[in-house]
């Protein structure tokens, strides 16, 4: 049985690790548990903030008819695919800030989110100008159907322009896991999600998929703009990076 000897092989790999590094230990409830499950529960709720948006974006779409949906799925699809290319630079960003954040080097950990915001919007700008003249050839990879193909290239803009949005969004949720910002993450998750979600209830059924789309780049648009706001007020950790004195020119 594969599975059981997969089980069985997993568990001699923790108890031969745990021998050299201590996995399960019987002080597992205590301080750092309580945080752990704190952020864990943070994060948990910032992820069904944004599944709950998507998922009501989908469902107005689908009350426009089965080709304006097609159409919406090819578009959201490409507009997922090459946003989350942006993820990598978010992710690289987020362990160089996290690695300079807790050796309290200050001035290293600056430089890093500046680089890291500047080469996002130059990667969001690059793919916007990618997709634009190139989203006729993208699309053509899903479909041949003629009516699905026009409803998916009306959206050009729409996956477009948002691409330096969406590059800057991404990149700053990265930089608040590098510095453990998770309560500032999730909240200002629940009010871009409850906003965007109101103006989609309200949009979609006047202007249809293009009310849609409309609500997607706001939605988009407001987590940008709280991760820049969050960093342009200095608030939490942020207060320590973004100060003009390092920790090392006082020692």
């Amino acid at each position: 049985n594969l599975p059981a000897v997969r089980y069985v092989i997993a568990c001699i790999l923790l108890w031969k690790l745990n021998s050299k590094v201590v996995i399960f230990s019987g002080k597992i409830i205590g301080g750092g548990m309580i945080r752990y499950l704190k952020s864990g529960g943070l994060l948990i709720g910032r992820t069904i903030a944004v599944l709950l948006t998507m998922t009501l974006s989908t469902s107005l779409a689908a009350r426009e008819g089965p080709v304006p949906m097609a159409g919406h799925q090819l578009c959201l699809q490409v507009w997922l695919t090459i946003s989350l290319l942006n993820d990598a630079l978010a992710l690289a960003g987020q362990a160089l800030l996290a690695t300079e954040y807790t050796k309290r080097n200050y001035k290293q950990a600056r430089m890093v989110l500046y680089r890291v915001l500047q080469i996002g919007g130059v990667t969001g700008t690059a793919l916007a100008i990618i997709l634009f003249f190139g989203f006729g050839s993208f699309s053509s990879l899903f479909t041949d159907d003629p009516a699905v193909l026009g409803i998916a290239k009306s959206g050009v803009w729409f996956v477009a322009i948002s691409q330096p949005i969406n590059a800057v969004a991404f990149v700053v949720d990265g930089l608040y896991y590098g510095v453990s910002d998770f309560a500032y993450a999730a909240y200002s998750m629940f009010f871009a999600g409850a906003i965007s979600s109101a103006f989609l209830l309200v949009a979609a059924p006047e202007f249809g998929l293009g009310g849609v789309w409309a609500g997607l780049i706001l939605f988009m648009s407001l987590r940008a703009v709280a991760g820049l706001w969050r960093l342009g007020s200095k608030g939490g950790p942020w207060n320590s990076i973004l100060s003009e004195t390092d920790l090392r020119d006082k020692m």
